[in-house]
């Protein structure tokens, strides 16, 4: 296996394991106002959150910045609940051209979430020449697994909204206020306070 497949299956991986659904669950949230003819708006939004995870993964692994792990654990919950409480209250895409708020989510909120896994990922590369290709193949990883968490989850929602009928603005609430209430049981798990 070659060094970028393996950083990729590694990055591909990361996003997928149910055992750290806190990705799944802020891919979720940040959909959950979208159907599937908004695909070029969620992959904006997906590769935003790429992006800023890049980000301050590459930072970190290079040891530029340093935050406490604990923190970190904390805040990545915080960033899935406040992008789910702002589903709940404004639950539908503005037509209008300017940024909306969860662009600003997805890349600030990816910046949290890459210094959670840098810890890890600073120790495989400390045995590496070179970190740039390792952190590439691991950021195209997360993006593909982040394309195939949407895929799933807008084929259930045309589903659920298309087909079925289920009103969409109900839709997002009750997948947000579900999103949203697994994210404050994981903010209470962490103790941080």
């Amino acid at each position: 296996m070659s060094q970028f497949q393996l950083y990729f299956e590694l990055g591909y991986k990361h996003i997928l394991d149910l055992k750290g659904f806190d990705h799944i669950l802020f891919v979720i949230a940040l959909c959950a106002i979208y159907l599937a003819r908004d695909w070029k708006k969620i992959l904006i939004l997906v590769t935003a959150f790429t992006i800023g995870h890049s980000i301050t993964l590459a930072l970190a692994t290079l040891n530029l910045i340093k935050v406490n792990s604990n923190l970190i654990e904390f805040l990545i919950p915080v960033t899935i609940a406040i992008t789910a409480l702002a589903n709940v209250f404004k639950p539908k895409p503005s037509n209008s051209r300017g940024i909306q708020i969860n662009y600003i989510f997805a890349i600030f909120f990816g910046l949290i979430h890459g210094l959670g896994f840098s810890n890890y990922l600073r120790s495989l590369l400390g045995r590496e020449a070179s970190i740039f290709q390792p952190l590439l193949a691991f950021n195209i990883g997360l993006e593909v697994g982040q394309l195939a968490i949407v895929a799933i989850f807008l084929i259930a929602s045309s589903l659920i909204v298309g087909l079925i009928g289920v009103n969409r603005k109900e839709w997002t609430i009750t997948i947000s206020a579900i999103v949203l209430g697994m994210s404050i049981m994981m903010m209470l798990d962490t103790k941080y306070w």
